[in-house]
């Protein structure tokens, strides 16, 4: 049996920033496990993966799992890792500014 989702003390502050933002939905996959980035987030018609890290936390804590790790190098679509809801807003930005994937 899987054990409880652990999520970064910072997710839900980034979560209610970003869907503060109009037409922007936010989805937690932190329970599906395996590597899956911590958010799924909506806007314009593109989809955002998102693996929350703590930035206060130790070096340690801030480093990817190794599922995680191999998620990130096996998925052939975007997936970023973001410290804030301003780093998820920047990527947004990003992508809205240059038409492509973060």
């Amino acid at each position: 049996m899987r054990r409880a989702a652990k999520t970064d003390r910072n997710q839900g502050a980034i979560v209610r920033a970003l869907r503060s933002i109009p037409g922007v939905t936010v989805r937690s996959l932190a329970a599906v496990g395996q590597g899956v980035p911590d958010l799924l987030v909506g806007w314009r018609g593109r989809n955002y993966l998102f693996e929350v890290k703590d930035p206060d936390a130790s070096p340690s804590g801030r480093a990817l799992t190794p599922d995680e790790e191999r998620f990130h190098r096996t998925w052939t679509g975007q997936v970023r890792v973001i410290y804030s809801a301003q780093d998820a807003m920047q990527a947004i930005a990003l992508v809205e500014k240059m038409g492509g994937t973060p």
